[in-house]
């Protein structure tokens, strides 16, 4: 039988390196609260991200769901169906009603040129996602937002490592979300970030204070918040992964350039093209399937994995302003792109661990699919 070969799988320090990091735990006894793993992993990753503030929290989506808040966000927030969930549960959760934007077919990220269309006098904020690690239209929308004064938040869960003129991609916009989810190319098994500039200290405070039930100090409770606190054990192991991470870069770029090898001239698989000034972070490998002109649908190529013990993921599908949650509220038509493509896109598996033999394999099953 076939080993079983899933579209991801988490990247791990050696066990004895996790073990050492968290040792001084047991003399400490500090599990969670902010202790030294905390504030060390926030050190770090302000200094690897190059932004001005970092904040840790227990997760993205709550980076997402507590940055809203702290901006204080009203009314509609232009976004975009093609993400996961949580991008539009945020915004939902709050109160908000998410403006669907479509997509540019070529990087999949919310397409700049038709966000003005869709600003009216309730419009607060764009809230855009970095794709696969494609970057937005950042220049562009920066330009939107200043012509009428609304905030952006970028959902970076993507988009670890990644730079845009040769600029850490989180310092875009008023704040940048990360997640450090178990799957992601960096992990601290569950966890995510906040990144934000100088200028909204504001910001920083009332992010805090979010994620520690409102709490100012020891007397003083000045606002509602939510826990959404990472403890030590994650962020030792973000510690442990961020030593190795451009390690982990390195051996997924080479996979990458395996799969675009093999694939890159089949008729028929639209392979998202390396972005000008974008340094990568090789998170996802998605193809678009021309069933027309590729000879088979996407399920019928993903059958045929599924029949080799290959799982890839048609992701993202179905888009959020189709899901059941939401029924009859949204119009899936004003996305024309991004719902053609999400009937057509899979990603394939893509991991550091992953052999660069099965991701020959894993080609030669995608291309027998042509007819």
């Amino acid at each position: 039988m076939e080993k079983e070969i899933f579209v991801t799988k988490s990247s791990l320090p050696a066990m004895e390196d996790y073990v050492n990091e968290i040792s001084d735990i047991w003399e400490s006894h500090w599990l969670t609260n902010m202790g030294i793993k905390h504030k060390t992993l926030q050190s770090l990753l302000k200094d690897y991200l190059e932004v001005e503030n970092v904040d840790l929290l227990t997760n993205g989506h709550m980076a997402l769901e507590l940055s809203i808040q702290a901006l204080n966000l009203q009314g509609e927030i232009i976004t975009t169906p093609f993400t996961f969930a949580s991008t539009t549960h945020a915004i939902v959760r709050n109160g908000l009603t998410p403006v669907f934007c479509d997509i540019n077919p070529d990087d999949f990220t919310i397409d700049a040129n038709k966000i003005e269309a869709l600003i009216t006098d309730r419009t607060s904020a764009i809230l855009s996602v970095h794709v696969y690690g494609n970057v937005c239209d950042v220049d562009a929308i920066q330009a939107i937002a200043a012509k009428y004064g609304l905030k952006v938040i970028y959902d970076a869960a993507h988009a670890f490592g990644v730079k845009y003129k040769g600029k850490g991609i989180g310092s875009f916009g008023d704040v940048s979300c990360f997640s450090f989810h178990a799957t992601k190319v960096f992990n601290t098994i569950e966890g995510g970030a906040v990144c934000f500039g100088d200028k909204n200290k504001d910001f920083g405070l009332d992010i805090y204070r979010l994620k520690n039930f409102g709490i100012r100090n020891a007397e003083v409770v000045d606002a509602v918040g939510a826990n959404a606190r990472m403890n030590e054990f994650c962020a030792a192991m973000g510690i442990c992964n961020l030593k190795r991470i451009d390690v982990c870069l390195k051996k997924r770029k080479r996979l990458v350039e395996e799969y675009r090898s093999r694939l890159s001239d089949t008729d028929g698989l639209h392979l998202s093209e390396p972005q000008k000034d974008v340094q990568q972070n090789y998170a996802y490998f998605p193809i678009v399937i021309d069933e027309k002109r590729f000879g088979a649908t996407r399920n019928e190529v993903l059958a045929k994995l599924a029949g080799h013990n290959i799982f890839p993921r048609k992701y993202f599908y179905p888009l959020t302003n189709t899901f059941d949650a939401f029924h009859g509220r949204f119009d899936v038509d004003k996305t024309p792109t991004a719902l053609r493509i999400s009937k057509r896109v899979l990603t394939l598996p893509l991991y550091e661990e992953l052999d660069i033999t099965d991701v020959a394999r894993i080609s030669d099953i995608v291309r027998s699919c042509k007819k």
